[in-house]
């Protein structure tokens, strides 16, 4: 990343709705003739988004919804068949769809998925990748690649970060569905929920992580992902050092004082 200052200001999203509310920023989905299958176009604009909240400060939480009564289909199989898509968006091309997964992993602020429907294949690289993922009751999660011929590459790096080693691997080697239940007992999601209670769930969790230390919540979960690769004995010397830096940050600084003073904190 640059110093680049991004704008949403006269930029046409085509595929996924923009929506900044209360250092909320909602990405939502918007291909729902198309079972919101993730397209290049989809891809770039959701990456650009991603880019755009890190850099915001304002911007607290990141919620990823969708339009229509499928969350996302996966990958747009025309597309990826080499099938020339037309688009009439204007936003600036920053990624690929592995781009997706990582732009989550490293946004460094929470992010939740409001799943309200089926989800499928490649939009596991989302599922998997947010720090947070609820879901509506009845909802059913696959990976359905090896019926088409095809292995989800690509999701196994962040599939096998949150599911369990054998579940994990039976779900992609056979392709089969799993409800909300077995998805959340296996940790795919934190939680499901009657789809009639969806949103206030979604806007309540919102709502309360954007009201946590903006600046130590970035650096804590920055430290989440570099610790992820690290050997247990380099951790904990770099966790160490990070939690010097936290200790010294604003935040830290405003939340001691807000206990001792015994009023709420307010973070800048």
């Amino acid at each position: 990343m640059n110093d680049e200052q991004l704008s949403l200001e006269g930029l046409f999203f085509e595929a996924v709705e923009i929506e900044e509310t209360d250092h909320v920023l909602t990405i939502r989905l918007n291909r729902p003739e198309r079972k919101n299958a993730i397209s290049p176009t989809m891809a770039a604009e959701i990456i650009y988004a991603l880019d755009y909240a890190k850099q915001e400060r304002r911007v607290r939480v990141v919620v990823l919804a969708a339009n229509g009564d499928i969350f996302c289909a996966g990958g747009d199989l025309a597309a990826m068949s080499g099938k020339a898509i037309e688009t009439r968006s204007t936003v600036p091309v920053r990624g690929d769809l592995d781009d997706i997964a990582l732009r989550f992993r490293h946004l460094n602020k929470p992010s939740i998925a409001r799943v309200h429907g089926n989800l499928y294949a490649g939009a596991l690289l989302f599922l998997c990748n947010v720090t947070h993922a609820i879901a509506a009751e009845g909802v059913k999660f696959s990976a359905p690649e090896i019926k088409r011929g095809i292995w989800p590459f690509m999701v196994m790096g962040g599939l096998f970060r949150v599911m369990p080693q054998r579940a994990a691997l039976d779900f992609i080697m056979r392709g089969n569905p799993i409800n909300s239940e077995q998805a959340q007992r296996w940790g795919l999601i934190n939680e499901a929920v009657p789809a009639e209670a969806l949103d206030k769930h979604v806007t309540d969790l919102a709502t309360e992580l954007a009201s946590l230390a903006p600046g130590s919540m970035s650096m804590g979960l920055a430290a989440y992902a570099a610790q992820d690769g690290m050997d247990f004995d380099d951790a904990l010397p770099y966790l160490r050092e990070q939690l010097n830096a936290c200790l010294k940050s604003p935040d830290a600084k405003e939340g001691i004082g807000a206990f001792l003073e015994k009023r709420e904190p307010k973070w800048d």
